[in-house]
């Protein structure tokens, strides 16, 4: 079974793909289980996460079922009630599965942890994002206020002096023309 968190080869600062989403966990690709991750390590895993699926325990019920049902029907006498083989089994499996459980929550919260920091770190560098982006906008805020008030003052400006030319034109306008007779000069 290969582990998913293993097999990707992020690299931070990659081109946007497929594995675009995994660029804060390319520091923990590095890390190790405590336990290796060697054949026996992935195999142990998959062991533990088999003993608790449906299949696993259907099929144990069959099996203890069937042997239980042989040495009671006598069909066989190998191991005759009170089961003490059946529970030199179960005891057996016990003692392997246990270690083998705890191999695979160890390998768990190694990966939980690496993806917590991983996501911590994402969280942080979208808070500073946003953080970049509101003093951005409220720069060009204050910007396109500044703009807007200079447009504003220009405007004021141009009014005032089309006034003046008006004035100015009626003023020369008045002065070409003859008094009375509304010809120019």
């Amino acid at each position: 079974m290969k582990d998913k968190d293993h097999d990707s080869n992020p690299v931070a600062g990659s081109k946007p793909g497929a594995d675009h989403h995994y660029r804060f966990h390319a520091p923990h690709v590095h890390l190790h289980s405590v336990f290796g991750d060697d054949w026996f390590a992935l195999k142990a895993e998959s062991f533990a996460r088999f003993f608790g699926t449906p299949t696993f325990l259907i099929a144990q019920t069959v099996i203890v079922v069937g042997w239980m049902a042989v040495n009671i029907l006598g069909w066989t006498k190998f191991d005759v009630y009170p089961f003490i083989l059946l529970n030199l089994a179960f005891s057996l499996q016990a003692a392997y599965a246990a270690p083998l459980i705890l191999l695979a929550q160890t390998r768990q919260a190694d990966r939980d942890k690496a993806h917590s920091d991983a996501d911590a770190r994402h969280r942080e560098d979208l808070a500073k994002a946003s953080e970049e982006r509101q003093l951005l906008a409220a720069n060009q805020t204050e910007l396109l206020l500044g703009l807007l008030q200079q447009n504003t003052r220009l405007t004021e400006m141009t009014k005032q002096m089309s006034e003046r030319i008006e004035a100015l034109t009626l003023e020369l306008n008045n002065k070409l023309t003859k008094p009375g007779t509304g010809t120019q000069v």
